[in-house]
């Protein structure tokens, strides 16, 4: 148990120091990611207003209901093109990726990926 507590703390430790570099604001919002064991989950956030403005997870019925997407990664990579296309519909184009603490690879990198092809610059 001591174990997950650690890495836990490591993740912690380098969300804060990814926190004191990026800020989401008008003209460039941050697009958060958050993952648990089952679900991943994306914000696109104005730090200045301190608002969520687009959201996108795996819990979601449009996600969830896709019968052809079964592994992890490939739910990542719908939930990252379902952020962008939100996002772009909105008139939001570019954004601050924030992995919040999580290392860049796997399903952080599958979101990321997804947002990328539907047309997010970061």
């Amino acid at each position: 148990m001591g174990s997950v507590d650690i890495k836990y703390q490591a993740r912690l430790k380098r969300k804060k120091r990814i926190r004191k570099k990026l800020t989401g604001t008008n003209e460039r919002l941050r697009l958060c990611v958050f993952k648990s064991a089952k679900h991943i989950y994306a914000q696109l956030i104005d730090d200045t207003k301190g608002h969520t403005l687009v959201s996108a997870s795996s819990t979601e019925k449009a996600i969830k209901g896709q019968t052809d997407v079964k592994k992890k990664l490939s739910v990542a990579n719908l939930v990252g093109k379902t952020i962008g296309i939100r996002a772009i519909e909105k008139g939001y184009k570019k954004v601050v990726f924030d992995r919040s603490g999580f290392l860049y690879h796997g399903r952080i990198k599958a979101v990321s990926e997804g947002a990328r092809e539907a047309g997010l610059d970061f």
